[in-house]
């Protein structure tokens, strides 16, 4: 049975085409993997098929009464309400339920014989729903969920505006599935999750009954709960049965057929074009050359994907710094309450640390705490000599104004209109993306800016938050590449072992020194 229709989608951003009429069905019980590389359009085709997005062309159709539930990675929370408030607010139909049935309740008091028996049936109804839905159990559930993303250990009654970006997804995440919709769309649903909360949410995906759509680039995560991939690709989306390794192979040979495809056609073509050329003029021939001129007009030529921009990040060295880059002594970090027991820390030059542990303990903390972004609670931190530190903070201001070009440019005041564009390019983006404000990009294009700051300023030590979120697997691969490339050293916070594992000479488990219960 179908849920959702989607018929000859046209969409674009002014000159830019994102997709040219795409088609995509999704049914009863299917788990899907949305996959493609940054800036395909992966989130605009959320955005679209749930209403928040009005596309050029194309129909949208939604099979009667569905309940959709939408995870978007750029969602917001209200400011005033708790955790516990948004988490409960999942059950607010069933809460409505109880309201009205204790309300006919009420009404039975002055009912009469006929009123009474149809205050009783609904009233029946009611408690009936309540049950099934498991109403009373609800406070239950919630601490479950809450528990499994970490969020008890914040406190359910801690403010959302309190919440870091991360936190405040884990919310809107524990919300959704309390709801339990009959489908799940979800947008780079792990990007904020540690390794503990990911495999939570794995299980739970893999023993869901319903259908769900899933946009992520953590291929392995993606790989265990997924059995359909659609890729969008050259403003296309095709199906393919099967995880992402299946995809892949599938991709890989449709790509070697079309290019063979496409090289005979050319000889063909440029065959024609000859015999055209060299018999035209000659009357005896000319019949001959007009029949082949014909087919050449009618010819439906194939064409070739235009070749998307593969980023390179080349880290630049600066100079050898000091033995030791951070010292601690007795550290406390934190904010109003400490994060961290007394922290006596030292960070060798060459080394490539990996700071891991659930979110919420402190890891972002400790990172600015070691640059001087934020004071200590208590005790101190002392950086090395000669250090030149390159800083990739998690996100980007979200009232950022600038275009690519802009952000750039106030970096390298230096660098004429030609440097500012090849850099960007380098890092992967487009001539369009590169005109682009910054706020209209996707998560891994905004990221690619940051990255290309960083390459670009000379450095001997690298102080990463989260760099592979939002990044799509080629960039991915090209970051860690780089990083095994970079002389300096490396301070990492990183929740993907695939990625990390041969980078590191060491691993901080920060778990062991926070006063945050895990």
């Amino acid at each position: 049975m179908s849920i959702l229709n989607v018929e000859h989608l046209s969409h674009g951003f002014g000159d830019r085409a994102v997709f040219e009429d795409v088609s995509f069905r999704l049914l009863k019980g299917e788990h899907i993997g949305l996959i493609g590389a940054n800036g395909e359009g992966k989130s605009t085709f959320m955005s679209i098929i749930t209403g928040r997005l009005q596309p050029d062309e194309g129909k949208i159709e939604w099979s009667k009464n569905v309940n959709v539930g939408y995870l978007d990675q750029h969602a917001v929370l209200e400011p005033g309400m708790t955790i516990g408030d948004v988490l409960n607010s999942a059950f607010n139909p069933l809460y409505d339920m109880e309201a009205r049935m204790n309300e006919l309740y009420m009404l039975m008091a002055d009912a009469d014989e006929q009123q009474m028996a149809d205050y009783m049936e609904e009233a029946g109804t009611l408690q009936e729903l309540l049950t099934v839905h498991d109403f009373y159990m609800i406070d239950a559930k919630v601490s479950e969920v809450a528990r499994a993303l970490g969020l008890l250990d914040l406190g359910l009654d801690r403010d959302v505006t309190e919440l870091s970006g991360g936190q405040r997804t884990k919310v809107l995440l524990g919300k959704l599935l309390l709801q339990k919709p009959e489908i799940l769309l979800l947008d780079e649903p792990t990007n904020y999750l540690d390794q503990e909360h990911i495999a939570w949410l794995q299980r739970y995906l893999q023993e869901y009954e319903n259908a769900f759509l899933l946009i992520s680039h953590d291929i392995p995560f993606l790989n265990s709960v997924i059995n359909i991939i659609y890729h969008m690709y050259d403003r296309k989306l095709n199906r393919y049965v099967g995880d992402y390794d299946h995809f892949q192979e599938a991709f890989a040979a449709q790509q070697a057929q079309l290019e063979a495809a496409y090289k005979r056609q050319q000889q063909e073509i440029a065959e024609l074009e000859d015999f055209v050329a060299r018999n035209k003029a000659r009357v005896a021939t000319r019949n001959m050359a007009m029949s082949r001129k014909k087919k050449l007009d009618k010819m439906e030529r194939i064409e070739l994907a235009q070749e998307k921009p593969k980023p390179e990040f080349d880290f630049l060295y600066s100079r050898l710094p000091g033995k030791n880059l951070f010292e601690t002594k007795k550290l406390v970090i934190g904010y109003d309450e400490p994060l961290s027991q007394p922290l006596d820390l030292v960070m060798e030059r060459g080394s490539r640390i990996v700071l891991t542990g659930a979110n919420g303990i402190g890891k972002t903390t400790l990172l600015k705490s070691l640059l001087g972004l934020i004071k200590p609670l208590s005790g101190g931190v002392k950086q090395g000599e000669h250090l030149d530190i390159g800083y990739f903070e998690q996100e980007m201001p979200p009232d950022i104004d600038t275009t690519c070009i802009e952000e750039i440019w106030n970096e390298f005041r230096n660098f004429d209109q030609r440097e500012v564009r090849a850099a960007l390019a380098k890092c992967g983006l487009t001539s369009r993306h590169i005109e682009s404000r910054i706020a209209v990009l996707s998560g891994g294009e905004q990221a690619k800016v940051r990255l290309c700051k960083l390459i670009n300023r000379p450095s001997n030590i690298l102080v990463l938050d989260e760099p592979t979120n939002h990044l799509d697997v080629d960039a991915k691969d090209e970051l860690k590449r780089a990083l095994l490339e970079y002389r300096g050293s490396i301070l990492m916070v990183c929740h993907e072992p695939e990625f990390y594992s041969d980078i590191a000479t060491d691993i901080w488990d920060c778990s062991k020194w926070t006063t945050k219960l895990v």
